[in-house]
């Protein structure tokens, strides 16, 4: 199944994962519903303009694209249309709540700091899923007005990016969500406790692929091409630079300056139950560290370094010390086609599903343990246990000791309303992107770096430490 499907049939409520019945996401009256504003209505904005009117207000919408957001409403009107008949219930209850939010007629933006200023106490939560280069001041401008956020992965582009998020939310006191959404599946929560329980015994490694590489553009676009009459092309720049319009930057994954790669397109999603399981966020979480401070050590072999674009492969290394009660580990990333990778998918003793073998080969965890390992797919969202005979009788679709979840949003609208912190709140959400990010710094050096995770600081490479933040033109803050 992919993970589109999965989250469908989850938000429409035709899934295992939820809590509650479908039906208990109407049962609320129109006035206990929180009122939402979606910044970024295209690409993953799709999902949340799909989403969030069958279980709140969507009050406004903002993007930089006028096309974009005339879309969002003939959406709305066709999924209006297509539901409306439905012999399912929960279809049709989708169908009003599409009808009810075209009528009510959220006001549209191409700017949030505009939209935050006329809406004000209109808004009281906002979902973010802009470019990557646009998630801290979207969210950062969110809280500042005192609005929970939900902001699309990567939390952030750079490390001081993740954390001025972290530390703003703990000052503002407003509820925080990233979405890495396999974090709240039923399998993602079992196979952390299979990491911790001792059923695949102690976790001697971590390895993490991605066979899209990077893109490793060696030069800028040439020319200046005609800014499209419906783009604002200074708001798409946001903080960036600004330059002369070329279509080929709005593909931000192609760029550092706009992207983060694989890494923060898909690490988030593939490096995440590794890095929870084992509980690596205790280094950047515990206020009363080791002395001498615990470092983390990574270091990248690439197939060239490239500070404008992304290498075309790369190999990266986190040698992790001890934290909590568990010893030290290294976690291995490996994107495109770099050393080793087809080892690691080699030692894999049996295929999974033909079908599903193209999915599996494309991103992947490989946790290997002294009693068994786990293999996941990209997303962290389904797991097979290695070698498979040994563990039959282990069940894998939900978790037995930690708490379930509904699904994404609706955790994240439980701890806007007072309730228990989401799972990717930005405390943990800042820890692991960090983490990830330091793997983009990496692959700009040619040596091992050292990361104090406490002081967010690279202590032996200074250039490298530089790296770890990114200027903004003027008008745009955190």
């Amino acid at each position: 199944m992919t993970r589109r499907r999965f989250l469908c049939r989850t938000a429409l409520g035709g899934g295992s994962l939820l809590l509650k019945s479908a039906r208990s996401a109407w049962s609320a009256q129109a006035n206990e519903k929180l009122n939402v504003a979606l910044v970024g209505v295209g690409g993953r904005g799709d999902w949340f303009v799909e989403t969030i009117p069958k279980l709140e207000n969507v009050v406004a919408l903002c993007d930089v694209n006028e096309q974009k957001l005339t879309g969002v409403f003939k959406r709305w009107e066709d999924m209006t249309k297509r539901f409306a008949g439905s012999p399912n219930d929960w279809e049709r209850r989708a169908a009003e709540a599409y009808s009810r939010t075209v009528e009510k007629k959220p006001k549209t933006f191409r700017d949030f700091r505009k939209m935050l200023e006329v809406m004000g106490t209109a808004i009281d939560a906002v979902v973010v899923a802009t470019p990557d280069h646009t998630h801290a001041v979207a969210s950062a401008a969110a809280m500042h007005a005192g609005k929970h956020v939900f902001c699309e992965k990567p939390l952030t582009r750079t490390l001081h990016e993740s954390r001025a998020l972290r530390e703003l939310a703990r000052k503002q006191k407003v509820a925080t969500a990233m979405g890495n959404q396999g974090t709240y599946s039923g399998p993602f929560r079992r196979a952390l406790e299979l990491m911790r329980n001792g059923t695949i015994g102690e976790v001697k490694e971590v390895h993490v692929w991605n066979s899209g590489g990077g893109a490793d553009r060696k030069e800028p676009p040439k020319g200046e091409q005609p800014v499209p009459e419906y783009l604002d092309w200074d708001l798409w720049l946001g903080p960036a630079a600004f330059r002369s319009y070329h279509h080929e930057w709005l593909n931000r994954h192609l760029w550092r300056e706009f992207g983060t790669c694989q890494l923060g397109n898909w690490g988030s999603h593939s490096a995440n139950l590794g890095f929870m399981a084992l509980k690596l966020h205790d280094l950047w979480l515990n206020e009363k560290p080791a002395s001498p401070r615990p470092l983390i050590r990574v270091e990248a072999q690439t197939s060239g370094v490239n500070r404008l674009s992304f290498p075309r492969w790369e190999r990266i290394e986190w040698k992790v010390p001890a934290r909590a009660e568990f010893p030290p580990i290294t976690i291995t990333w490996y994107n495109g086609d770099a050393p080793g990778v087809r080892e690691v998918r080699a030692r894999l003793s049996s295929d999974p599903d033909d079908k599903a073998r193209s999915d599996w080969d494309f991103a992947g965890t490989f946790i290997v343990g002294t009693k068994g390992s786990i293999h996941t797919t990209g997303h962290n969202m389904w797991f097979r246990l290695v070698p498979e005979d040994q563990f039959q009788d282990v069940q894998r679709n939900r978790p037995e000791t930690v708490e379930s979840s509904r699904d994404p949003e609706q955790d994240w609208f439980a701890a806007c309303r007072g309730g228990k912190p989401a799972w990717s709140n930005f405390d943990y959400a800042d820890a692991l992107n960090e983490f990830l990010m330091l793997g983009n710094v990496a692959t700009q050096i040619e040596s091992t770096l050292e990361f104090d995770p406490v002081a967010m600081k690279i202590v032996n490479h200074p250039a490298a430490d530089a790296l770890l933040r990114c200027e903004y033109r003027q008008g745009w803050t955190l």
